[in-house]
């Protein structure tokens, strides 16, 4: 047996060891379902889970229903995986705003969702084809989190979101 043997046997063992520790300490596994309680593990994200709990859309939907793209599972789980790694980033770090906002990117697959699920039925409404050319959230902004919409403050702060 080779010298080196031995000591790499004993670090893949001890990376191993500290791996399924830390698996088993942060129930990393839930991480990859669709459970919304499993949102709500990071306490910054509570009131949103509150919000959403006792809205509408919890009888229907999970977070990833309306925060995660479905046109593909490799869109999917990328996208699951770069929204986890950036949310462990900025908490870790102590960069976790007052407000938390959907950016620009989360904007976009929220309202892809709101129409994939939402389309028929607006469309059948209206009696014909929609733009969609804004956001559904501009006049339905208590559907998924209630009544304060996506805040995670006591107020309404929809002059941060601007009707286009």
């Amino acid at each position: 047996m080779n010298k080196l043997t031995i000591p790499i046997l004993i670090a893949v063992a001890a990376f191993a060891l500290a791996m399924g520790a830390f698996v088993w300490a942060t129930d990393a596994v839930a991480y990859a379902g669709t459970h919304p309680e499993t949102c709500n593990n990071c306490h910054v994200m509570h009131p949103m889970y509150e919000n959403y709990y006792h809205a509408s859309h919890e009888k229907w939907a999970e977070c990833a229903d309306c925060h995660l793209p479905h046109e593909n599972i490799f869109a999917y789980y990328f996208e699951k995986g770069r929204q986890g790694m950036h949310d462990v980033y900025v908490f870790t770090t102590g960069q976790t705003p007052a407000l938390i906002r959907a950016n620009e990117r989360s904007q976009e697959i929220i309202q892809s969702n709101c129409v994939r699920c939402h389309e028929q039925t607006v469309e059948s409404i209206t009696m014909g084809a929609q733009a969609f050319d804004r956001n559904c959230w501009d006049c339905h902004r208590d559907v998924a989190h209630g009544e304060r919409g996506i805040s995670t403050s006591s107020y309404q702060d929809s002059s941060l979101y601007p009707v286009k």
